[in-house]
């Protein structure tokens, strides 16, 4: 089958050499590309030194990456891999025959850190945090969710919509498997600190809360019917709050000395009746949405019909 490892990068000309050459050396049928986003440095030169395939993109972050790299190469497997060379090459041909052995649409290397300084206090604690929200809200059984080494089938690929711009992306390719209900699987892979040189572009807090951000808005999208059943709840709760002690008041005087604080109550409570409204006609809009999803990822052969339908055609040719 035809393998693509892409590689997004972003100033990493410390490091790009050795990525290259490490994956040319674990999957030697593979086509290597490099994708640049206006790299200031050598990120370009090196890299193409290195004999991979380079092109650009000029849309800043790494979802927009992403994006271009799905929507740009033709491939069987896809092996996506980030260009800071932290992740284990020699992992790659496992993590491959693993996905297509059993099937799988996504495979996730389960980072095992083998030195402290690899793996910063802040992004455990903040890859736990948001790791076990999306674990609550879409029902991910995915210890490390946010880890940017991955392989996928062309199923996934040429199926997967996107809508984050930056590190959001791992989040919203999780969820994609998980709401399609596509064959998942994951592999324990080294996880090493950056080379000399080479400066990571993650910042804990913002793309922490853009993260919390994309894990919202795919709420929404994906479960409208509970994200606008919380909202619901809340502003019923609220309305409760105010308006308990006016219609008490009510009961014993017979008497609404505070009218507006009784036409805020009785706002709220619709809002909230709107809201869960909203919700179930959402929900049925979705559901029709997930159908045609799920029709079109159908339509593209999985890893193991391929591997078959050759193996077919070979024996009929014999």
């Amino acid at each position: 089958m035809k393998i693509a490892v892409l590689v997004p990068c972003y100033n990493e000309e410390a490091a790009i050499t050795k990525v290259v050459a490490d994956f040319r050396a674990a999957l030697p049928a593979a086509t290597i590309y490099v994708y640049d986003n206006n790299s200031r440095d050598a990120t370009v030169a090196r890299a193409t030194a290195a004999g991979a395939v380079v092109r650009t993109e000029a849309r800043q972050g790494k979802g927009n990456v992403v994006r271009r790299m799905f929507a740009d190469i033709e491939a069987d497997i896809y092996v996506l891999v980030d260009g800071d060379d932290t992740y284990d090459a020699a992992s790659a041909g496992a993590m491959v025959e693993k996905l297509t052995a059993e099937g799988a649409d996504l495979l996730t290397a389960r980072r095992i850190h083998t030195e402290a300084s690899a793996y910063r206090p802040g992004h455990v604690f903040g890859n736990k945090l948001l790791t076990g929200l999306t674990a609550t809200l879409f029902n991910v059984h995915m210890p490390d969710m946010l880890s940017g080494y991955r392989v996928f089938s062309r199923r996934f690929v040429k199926s997967f919509p996107f809508t984050a711009e930056g590190f959001a992306i791992e989040t919203e390719l999780t969820i994609h498997a998980v709401r399609l209900m596509m064959p998942m699987t994951e592999l324990d892979t080294p996880y090493k600190e950056r080379p000399v040189g080479s400066v990571s572009k993650l910042n804990t807090w913002r793309d922490g809360f853009r993260i919390l951000s994309m894990i919202f808005y795919l709420l929404r999208e994906e479960r409208p019917l509970l994200f606008f059943t919380a909202l619901a709840v809340l502003f019923a709760v609220v309305s409760v709050l105010i308006g308990a002690p006016v219609l008490a008041e009510f009961f014993q005087t017979r008497e609404v000395p505070r009218l507006p604080t009784a036409v805020l109550s009785m706002v709220l409570m619709v809002i909230a009746f709107l809201a869960v409204t909203a919700g179930m006609i959402l929900d049925t809009v979705t559901r029709g949405r997930w159908e045609a999803k799920r029709m079109a990822y159908l339509a593209i052969p999985g890893p193991q019909n391929l591997d078959d339908g050759r193996s077919g055609s070979r024996r009929r040719s014999e």
